[in-house]
């Protein structure tokens, strides 16, 4: 699409309960009105022109007019072109009767009359419209500035009391936001896109709709493979946007601005310092017209900016002395009182720094160690780049090299950090430059063997039990994660102390306590890794400001992973949705990947791929953004997994394609070709499917990845393999703590067994959990053996269960998903070859595919077609998309 496209009137979301409220009117035989208020441009036109619209189709006989300031002095002015010509209140008798007649129109419902901006509307016609109104010849829809509602034209419609309806609307929420752009783009759109712009229009329709046009204009919103991402800290801009928020802003008098200013470059400021640039009557005046807002701060109250645009439009019209002028005026504000608020040293030295392009060295770092506290990882780096070299060591180092991990910049970050390293370090910086090295290496730019490599060199040099134990850490959750589940996480039980005040380094206490969550789980021992993810995070939020290492809700990304397969789907989804939400207020980057990756692969467990596909695209594309190549493979496997259970097989083979440039961290071992297993069933290819999965289990046990084999055994059960996971399902479901491995295995126990009965309580047990795509297929099954032995009234009670949960799986099109109430059953291999078939391959080449005879798969064919009412190969596929009650024997 290009931007022109996306200029048209946008679709109405988020009104529903006013569009209700409108519909409910129309009922009331005593209504005359339905008045729409709110602050301008949050889609009071457009929510009256759908109420419009609706009234027309309801028989209504329908007319618009739009009030102004202009025809405001004019009688009858707005709406004269509803009138016949001439008409005028000399003679109110007969002007009465003019307008009648012309306006009680030929709609047998009535007629309904739009007034946008009733509150311009002048006093002439507003006192006819309402004699209208109160004889039954017309009913009004209004839109009114809910900050000039107070006008005379208004007062008089609203004496009318409960024969005017009233709506208020106010901006959208954030998930509005995300489901019109949505609507609007046509495609996924980045959760931190989706924020960003939220953030900056406040949720406001009219800015909503000029940023968005800005962007595409200009390059900075851009679709990727999947998804449509704006480029970082930009807030695109237009000359009508600037244009309305400079109207908005010109009701500020001149001391009003120069406060207005102040908060544009310093952000909230507390309410002495703005009241010594003007007057309590102008900053009165300012939050009345809706310009700014004050805020209790603990004891102190701030002022800050009314809309955060406001502060782009304002910091590009101050004249560059008066912007130092300011800066500085409140940096020494700040100095004069002490700097006693925590985070005052780091906003004194940004103001120096952006008024004079210098500041004290020693202010500088101690503003970026601020910064990392507060996870602002670029103004760590703008900070410490204006540091004069002669001030740098290696702290200062480190705390760059951080920063860049973080930002994504590894490469950069491998430099800073490698200067750091220096022969003859001290014994403990040389434990935290490992530490932040390694770090980097491994996370960054997947170099695990290097990582582990320094890791091994630097325990020659360390002696101290102190330095010891951080590169024990180090090498445990290293080992832990690239494939070594068990081994690492042994040796990090050994290194971790019980309570964060014990560890010798906060940093790598936490680093350690969330990979050893992340080793129990893959070990199966979901409880324990649940409870270590949860104190971890307890104690994350505690030594946030001490730790050199990203975001506490980093934390939940272990927690979501435990969670998930502990079979506490419903709770798996929310903390990782929740850790997604706090890393991006806190533009904490490089965690969003694996927590974006970690609520996508509990979707897929949840049997929801429409989901899943939705975050593993956003997973894959921060990961190529911020060059997370091992990152990439697991989202993009992922990816064409739930593309090909969405039955977009173009879309799967792409992703397979683009991870095959990658390879594999070591993690969720096996897990990575279930892309490839999916693929290949959704072309009807099943056996292979089932090779595939057969080694991908094989590869998760030699590792011991003991749930991630779990995970692909109930795939292989799915795709028509029970008799071969049934076994060794039942033997980890032993092992493994929570509800879900044991669902699953007697899931799989049942299919093989062809058991209904067993099928329905499996069923059951994996809707309690919240797999419910799995869920459906045990009740599609189980109908199936119902139908085949006799037992209609079983049969019909698993279907109807099976179309329940499906209907919980949007767009799911697996082979063992049924969703219509009258089955039609095809053998297995009448379903390999249907799927064969539909996908353009000849009698020749299944026969060759499922080593046949051409004549047995003609009259397989022939079976299929007479039990799906087809007739050709082109039908058949159309009958296989659309019948969702084919099942497998």
């Amino acid at each position: 699409m290009d931007s022109q496209d996306h200029s048209k009137r946008w679709p109405l979301i988020g009104r529903e309960r006013e569009i209700i409220t409108f519909e409910s009117s129309l009922m009331d035989q005593n209504g005359m009105a339905f008045m729409i208020y709110g602050p301008a441009g949050v889609g009071k036109s457009r929510l009256a022109e759908e109420c419009l619209t609706r009234a027309s189709s309801r028989g209504f006989a329908v007319g618009q007019a739009i009030a102004s300031s202009a025809a405001s002095a004019v009688p009858l002015g707005a709406i004269a072109h509803l009138l016949p010509t001439g008409t005028h209140l000399h003679d109110p008798v007969t002007a009465f009767s003019t307008a009648h007649k012309a306006l009680i129109g030929t709609g047998k419902s009535g007629s309904m009359l739009l007034i946008d901006d009733l509150h311009l509307l002048d006093a002439t016609s507003a006192v006819l419209l309402r004699q209208l109104m109160a004889s039954g010849a017309v009913r009004l829809i209004a839109t009114i500035r809910s900050d000039q509602s107070a006008s005379d034209a208004v007062a008089t419609f609203q004496a009318e009391g409960e024969k005017v309806h009233r709506s208020d609307l106010s901006e959208l929420n954030e998930a509005e936001v995300e489901a019109l752009l949505e609507r609007v783009l046509g495609g996924t759109v980045g959760r931190r896109t989706v924020h960003d712009l939220f953030a900056a229009s406040g949720g406001n329709i009219l800015y909503l709709h000029e940023l968005v046009l800005a962007a595409l204009e200009n390059g900075a919103m851009t679709h990727g493979t999947e998804v449509w991402e704006m480029a970082p800290g930009l807030v695109p801009s237009s000359p009508k946007l600037v244009g309305l928020i400079q109207a908005r802003l010109s009701g500020a008098r001149t001391t009003g601005r120069v406060i207005l200013e102040l908060l544009s470059l310093c952000g909230p400021v507390g309410l002495e310092d703005a009241e010594a640039l003007g007057s309590m009557e102008t900053l009165t005046e300012l939050e009345r017209i809706g310009l700014i807002h004050t805020i209790q701060s603990q004891r102190r109250t701030d002022v800050s900016l009314a809309h955060p645009l406001y502060g782009e439009v304002l910091r590009a019209g101050i004249p560059d002395g008066r912007r130092q002028q300011l800066l500085v005026q409140q940096a020494s504000a700040i100095e004069r009182r002490g700097a006693r608020r925590r985070g005052d040293p780091l906003h004194v030295a940004s103001m120096r720094l952006a008024a004079t392009g210098t500041a004290d060295p020693s202010l500088l770092t101690q503003a970026a160690i601020l910064a990392r506290g507060a996870h602002d990882y670029g103004q760590v780096v703008a900070l410490l780049d204006a540091l004069p070299a002669q001030h740098h060591n290696t702290s200062t180092l480190l705390l760059k090299g951080e920063a860049l991990f973080e930002l994504g910049e590894t490469e950069q970050a491998n430099l800073v950090l490698l200067e750091a390293d220096t022969p003859r370090l001290p014994e403990q910086e040389k434990v935290a430059v490992t530490f932040s090295r390694t770090l980097n290496l491994f996370w960054g730019t997947a170099q695990i063997s290097e990582a582990l490599q320094i890791n091994r060199d630097a325990r020659k040099q360390v002696t101290s039990n102190a330095g010891i134990e951080v590169l024990k850490i180090n090498e445990g959750y290293m080992l832990t994660i690239s494939g070594h589940p068990s081994e690492g996480t042994s040796i990090l039980q050994e290194a971790l102390k019980e309570d964060a005040s014990q560890a010798s380094d906060i940093s790598s206490w936490l680093m350690g306590m969330m990979m050893k969550s992340t080793g129990l789980s893959f070990l199966g021992r979901n409880a324990e890794a649940i409870h270590a993810a949860e104190i971890a995070y307890q104690a994350h939020l505690s030594y946030n400001d001490q730790a050199s290492i990203q975001h506490p809700a980093s934390q939940k990304i272990s927690l979501t992973l435990g969670l998930a397969e502990a079979g506490r789907l419903a709770d798996a989804l929310r903390t990782g949705e929740s850790a997604i939400a706090e890393l991006i207020e806190a533009k904490t980057l490089i965690p969003r990947v694996w927590a974006a990756f970690m609520v996508a692969r509990t979707e897929w467990l949840a049997g929801n791929p429409a989901s899943a596909r939705r975050w593993y695209a956003e997973s894959a594309a921060l990961a190529r953004t911020h060059r997370q190549s091992g990152a990439l493979y697991q989202a993009l496997t992922g990816l064409a997994a739930s593309a090909a259970a969405l039955g977009e097989i173009e879309e799967s083979r792409s992703a397979l394609e683009e991870s095959s440039l990658y390879s594999s961290m070591g993690l969720f071992m096996g897990e990575g070709r279930l892309g490839e297993a999916w693929y290949l069933a959704a072309q009807g290819q099943m056996r292979e499917a089932r090779d595939v999965l057969i080694g991908a289990v094989k590869m998760a046990r030699e590792t011991g990845h003991v749930n991630s084999e779990g995970l692909l055994l109930t795939e292989l059960a799915r795709l028509g393999g029970a008799d071969l996971a049934a076994a060794r399902l039942a033997d980890l479901a032993a092992v493994c703590d929570g509800d879900f491995t044991p669902a699953r295995a007697h899931f799989a126990a049942a299919s093989a067994n062809g058991d209904g009965d067993q099928l329905v309580q499996a069923s059951d047990e994996l809707e309690q959990v919240g797999a419910n795509l799995v869920a459906a297929e045990a009740a599609s099954l189980a109908a199936q053996i119902y139908s085949q032995t006799g037992r209609k009234r079983s049969s019909t009670a698993a279907r109807l269960r099976a179309n329940r949960l499906a209907a919980k799986c949007p767009g799911a099109v697996t082979p063992g998903l049924t969703a219509g109430e009258a089955p039609v059953v095809l053998t297995r291999r009448e379903i390999e070859v249907a799927l064969l078939a539909a996908a353009g391959n000849s009698s020749k080449e299944i026969a060759a595919a499922l080593t046949l005879s051409i004549r047995t798969i003609d009259n397989h064919l022939l079976s299929i077609y007479n039990k799906l009412g087809v007739k050709s190969r082109s039908e058949l596929s159309g009958a296989l998309k659309m019948d969702g009650s084919i099942t497998a024997d």
